[in-house]
């Protein structure tokens, strides 16, 4: 009986020791094929797709040299836990780099040649209340070019992996693309002619975009009725294309199929479309724009009669008389209907756009859509020409339709060309040559689809870009200072920056945060919590009633007692005094019972993760053992 004790033992110790060499040998063979499991819910370890290709395209060495605050005392935990987990991103880019990236992890320390190195990469501190500094930012350079980013902030964590893409690019292609701008609005300035300079107008400054475009890329500015896009150009804007040709359309879609990207801001009716502004008259809009060739083509339809009117995004305004009066139709856009999943719109909290129409249909076969902005289910298209009448009739009229209206999208594929037949004959040239003998037909060189995969984005507005409804314009001692009054201004910086960096930025993805909440904890103290709220409001009510019945008994009391208490309102007062000290005793109790509860569900879980694999390895030994056991006993 002992000696089968003894080989119990033995065995349950032997299948732990196997169980053990086991895992020993699996995590080594697993090491040997460099093979990464992201098992986190938000796939914060994965690297997006759009990534991986730019990084596939690298055809020398990157150093990305990582500055980051590693002392222990002045760091903040939440801040540590951030820079780990940039570094473990980081350490991703190195991994599926394949050897042409290197990490350099530097800490600049005071006085630090690692705090020198950060100065001239042009790395910034962030004082922190001792008076130190803390650094978190990444110097990307391909020689001989480089990129900085200064500090990378926990609030733009959904950025991180796009910012870092977005540098590994532009050190791979240093310069500046080359952005063109269609539009018949004075977006670049309009100049006034002597006579009118006389009576004391002066000329019109370029809009704001215009000079924030130029600071990062080579702004071109093109005429309404051009037959061919430049082929330097990157990224094509097209600002309220009314009344735009066949022909100018057509230029538009062969720079497209020559895999250009279009940034198009149509328009339901144009605030500062001023063409039509007949003198003494009151300021009315221009209209609505479209690219209706185009749009057909790719299954798209937008109404430029009619302007979005929603209950949620009214804007208030001055009215006819001065007082106060809702617009529905100015839209002041919160996140309620901004796409926080995406690059360009995931940072931006408000948007004012005023008279935007609206997109409709299905994308054609080989399109993708993305929804950017939208409506709430709380609007209604109304005529444009009436918006700008009265907004208190529009709210006295309003009739929600209950459907969501997409005021700004994304398609993305490879596009067909929506002139199959060639290019379309300008009517001036038919005029010309109608007399003419017939030349023989040219071949025809029309693309008749995109090379590569490209992108177009279709906003429903074009007055969001103009300076009265984005900025807000001041002179200080002699010096133009321009202050944003929403995202406007941010969200036209962004659509051209992705579009005019590397094609595969637009599928680097928007990334969850860090930040993994205990959910059942979380829940647990909810209900807790609104129990503690509930038997707070009870105590209020019965303080209420109280002082209730005092006044009561004060009202009862004769005028020459009115500074003498009764003895029913002492009773009163010493049970009202009575309940407070017992409500805060409750109140107590149950602050401690809510502490305990976490404090033991914490407990429970950390000693379940740290004792779980052990038990369940000597279970299986055990197992093993005496399954061995029996098996020898039988025979």
């Amino acid at each position: 009986m002992q000696k089968k004790q003894v080989e119990t033992i033995l065995y349950s110790i032997g299948g732990v020791a196997a169980m053990f060499v086991i895992l020993v040998v699996l995590n080594f063979a697993l090491g040997m094929f460099k093979t990464r499991v992201d098992l986190t819910h938000e796939k914060l370890y994965t690297l997006t797709e759009g990534t991986k290709a730019i990084l596939n395209k690298l055809d020398g060495k990157v150093e990305i040299r990582f500055y980051v605050t590693q002392s222990e005392k002045e760091v903040p935990p939440d801040f540590k836990n951030y820079a780990q987990h940039v570094e473990d991103l980081l350490s991703e880019y190195k991994q599926s780099s394949k050897g042409k990236i290197t990490i350099k992890k530097m800490n600049p320390k005071p006085d630090s040649d690692e705090e020198d190195s950060a100065r001239l990469d042009g790395i910034e501190g962030q004082m922190l209340p001792t008076q130190d500094m803390l650094y978190l930012g990444v110097a990307i350079s391909m020689e001989p070019e480089k990129v900085t980013i200064p500090f990378l902030a926990p609030s733009k964590e959904k950025l991180l992996e796009y910012d870092i893409s977005r540098a590994i690019s532009k050190v791979m292609n240093p310069q500046k693309p080359v952005v063109g701008i269609m539009t018949p609005l004075p977006m670049f300035g309009q100049r006034m002619n002597p006579m009118m300079m006389r009576m004391g107008q002066q000329a019109e400054e370029p809009w704001v975009i215009i000079s924030e475009l130029q600071q990062d890329f080579t702004v071109k500015q093109l005429q309404m009725d051009i037959d061919k896009i430049d082929d330097d150009v990157k990224v094509l804007i097209v600002a309220h294309p009314k009344d735009i040709t066949d022909k100018a359309q057509y230029a538009i879609d062969q720079f497209i199929m020559r895999g250009g990207k279009l940034i198009a801001c149509l328009d339901g009716m144009s605030v500062m479309d001023k063409g039509q502004q007949q003198p003494g008259m009151p300021n009315m809009g221009g209209g609505g724009s479209s690219l209706d060739k185009l749009l057909k083509a790719w299954g798209v339809t937008f109404d430029t009669t009619k302007v979005v009117a929603d209950a949620k995004f009214q804007t208030r305004a001055a009215g006819r008389n001065g007082r106060p009066e809702p617009y529905p139709t100015v839209l002041s856009i919160n996140s309620q209907g901004i796409n926080k999943d995406e690059i360009v719109t995931s940072q931006i909290d408000s948007l004012l756009f005023p008279f935007a129409g609206a997109f409709s249909g299905t994308p054609v076969a080989g399109l993708k859509e993305t929804v950017l902005l939208k409506s709430t289910a709380e609007s209604q298209l109304v005529e444009g020409f009436l918006a700008q009448m009265s907004g208190e009739q529009i709210s006295k009229d309003f009739k929600s339709s209950g459907n969501v209206q997409k005021l700004a999208i994304r398609l993305t594929g490879k596009f067909k060309t929506a002139f199959p037949d060639g290019k379309p004959a300008d009517p001036k040239d038919a005029a010309d040559k109608k007399d003419e003998k017939k030349d023989e037909k040219k071949p025809d060189d029309t693309l008749k689809e995109s090379k590569t995969e490209t992108a177009v984005i279709l906003v429903g507005d074009s007055d969001f870009l103009y300076d009265q409804f984005c900025v807000q314009v001041q002179n200080m001692f002699g010096q133009r200072v321009v202050i944003p009054r929403n995202g406007n201004l941010n969200l036209c910086q962004n659509m051209v920056e992705q579009m005019a960096g590397d094609s595969n930025l637009i599928a680097v993805r928007s990334r969850a945060t860090v930040s993994r909440p205990f959910t059942v904890i979380q829940e647990m103290q909810a209900k807790a919590e609104a129990a503690y709220r509930e038997k707070l409001k009870k105590m209020d009510d019965t303080r209420m009633e109280a002082e209730k019945r005092i006044n009561e008994l004060q009202a009862k009391k004769d005028q020459n007692q009115r500074f003498i208490m009764s003895p029913e309102q002492q009773v009163e007062l010493e049970k009202l005094k009575k309940q407070f000290a017992e409500t805060k005793k409750e109140e107590k109790r149950l602050r401690k019972e809510l502490r305990q509860e976490i404090d033991s569900l914490e407990n429970r879980v950390k000693w379940q993760n740290i004792l779980g694999m052990p038990i369940l390895t000597a279970a299986f030994g055990l197992g093993l053992g005496v399954y061995k056991s029996k098996r020898a006993s039988a025979k």
